[in-house]
């Protein structure tokens, strides 16, 4: 297997992998935004720029890692290397987006003391 190929392989599974989070992720993300957007057209921008951000910051972070070939190395441990930047890029961009929205999220006032 030559280097393009293997590098590409890990890019393709990285991108899988996050447009499955996407997926995932979507319907409930498009819920949450309707709520704190107020309207269809601001929570459909909102999450189609979510969907963006979860899909290139993986793929972005898996391009940073460069396979070696080499005969004492097996193709699955360069892949799972790639893999590991992918997932930490996914996490990254899961994790921010989620601090993100938390900050926006009303808050229950506590009773007041009586």
């Amino acid at each position: 297997m030559s280097l393009s190929t293997l590098f590409l392989l890990g890019l393709l599974i990285t991108a899988a992998i996050s447009l499955l989070v996407v997926i995932y992720l979507n319907r409930p993300l498009h819920r949450v935004l309707m709520e704190l957007c107020g309207s269809s057209e601001r929570a459909s921008f909102w999450t189609a720029f979510s969907a963006v951000t979860l899909t290139l910051a993986p793929v972005i972070l898996a391009m940073q890692y460069t396979p070696e070939l080499d005969s004492r190395t097996e193709l699955m441990f360069q892949i799972a290397a790639q893999l590991k930047w992918g997932l930490l890029g996914l996490l990254i961009a899961v994790v921010i987006l989620g601090w993100v929205l938390s900050r926006f999220i009303p808050r229950p006032t506590p009773p007041a003391p009586h």
